[in-house]
């Protein structure tokens, strides 16, 4: 499992409609609005690095208003939440 955060600057007005689009995509699990450098912050968790190629810079180009992207690779979770059975169960 490939996990990776994606940081996100948007156009102003765009904000919302980015997160909304952004969550209906497969392979991203959250997505939030935050302060500061960029606007949105994506999580995704996809099978292989190609599956985060494909959706980095083929599906998310294609949505307007995204004006940057910076995208982060977990190495290893530390959690004292049990992350995997949380996704395993649907949460």
């Amino acid at each position: 499992m490939v996990t990776s955060i994606i940081l996100i600057k948007a156009e102003r007005t765009t904000v919302n409609s980015i997160a909304e689009q952004l969550v209906e995509l497969d392979g991203i699990s959250e997505v939030y609005s935050v302060s500061g450098k960029y606007d949105l912050i994506a999580i995704a968790r996809l099978k292989t690095n190609e599956e985060l190629a494909t959706l980095v810079t083929g599906r998310m180009r294609d949505i307007e208003g995204i004006v940057n992207t910076e995208t982060m690779l977990a190495f290893k979770a530390y959690s004292r939440h049990d992350l995997e059975s949380m996704f395993s169960l649907g949460m």
